[in-house]
This record gives C-alpha cells, sequence and structure tokens, in this order.
C-alpha cells in the first residue's frame, strides 16, 4: 500500500482512517477485465489508484451503455453501502487499473465498531453518489432536453 491516501480516505478521522487502510489491499486489473455485474451482490469496492474503469448499465438487446468513466482518486462502488448490496452497473477495466480493494463486510463491520468513522464514510460515498447522480442528469439534460434547457448565462 502507497503511504499516501486517496482523497476519500484523507476526509476520514485519523484513528478510523488508518483502520480502515489495513483492511485494503493492493488489486490489478488487466484492460477489459469486468469487475463486477449489474445485479450481483456487491461484497467488495476499490479506490482507483491509476488506470481507468467504466460504469454500464445492461439494454436489453443491446450492448451494455457506457454511463461514465472513472479515473484516479474515484471510488469505484457504492452499492455495497446500501441495502440491499448489489450492484446498480457493471463496470470493466478501460486500460490496466491499480486499485485498493476492500471488502465491503468487514467495512461495514468497522463502522458499526466506530460510528464517528462510520458517519463521516457514509457521508463522503453519499457525496459521491450525489455527485454522480448530477453528472447523470446533467448528461441527460444534454441528450434529451428541450434546446435552451441548460444554465442561463
Amino acid at each position: 500500500m502507497t503511504a499516501t491516501a486517496p482523497r476519500l480516505i484523507a476526509a476520514l478521522p485519523s484513528e478510523g482512517r488508518e483502520r480502515l487502510l489495513l483492511l485494503g489491499q493492493e488489486v490489478q486489473f488487466p484492460r477489459g477485465t469486468r469487475i463486477f455485474e449489474e445485479g450481483r451482490t456487491a461484497e467488495k469496492f476499490w479506490i482507483v489508484r491509476s488506470g481507468s474503469v467504466t460504469l454500464d448499465v445492461h439494454v436489453p438487446g443491446r450492448r451494455a451503455a457506457t454511463v461514465e468513466t472513472l479515473g484516479p482518486e474515484e471510488l469505484l462502488g457504492w452499492s455495497w453501502l446500501f441495502p440491499p448490496y448489489a450492484w446498480h452497473l457493471g463496470a470493466t477495466a478501460l486500460s490496466p487499473v491499480r486499485a485498493l480493494e476492500f471488502d465491503a463486510r468487514k467495512v461495514r463491520a468497522l463502522c458499526d465498531e466506530d460510528p464517528v468513522l462510520g458517519r463521516e464514510l457514509y457521508f463522503q460515498v453519499a457525496g459521491v453518489v450525489a455527485r454522480r447522480l448530477h453528472s447523470a442528469r446533467t448528461r441527460l439534460l444534454d441528450l434529451y432536453g428541450p434546446q435552451g434547457s441548460g444554465p442561463q448565462s
């Protein structure tokens, strides 16, 4: 594990941050690796250290549609934190990826043991979800909204 902590982890209280980092392990995914599938159980999550990952959604009768691309310092996977702990999207390594991998059950147990850490981790992950939702909404408006529906100058 490298000496610098990713942004999401760096925002956590120091004692809890150290305990969380002890649960992480470095992993690598070659280009093209399917990391997880939409609808399957979310048992892990990652913080991308290098490379990029595409997030996609299943479209019946068609190829999966890419909805976002993640890069270094970004959280890969948030479904592990919210019941029923099932992936909402799929993920594929767009390039070779190095990441910190965490076992979701162990992290949830740590959050139960340390409510201060748990609150802050939930807060940080909720912020990621909110930013991605806003970004998706903006992309949908760009694609399907009436002309001039964006912000006024």
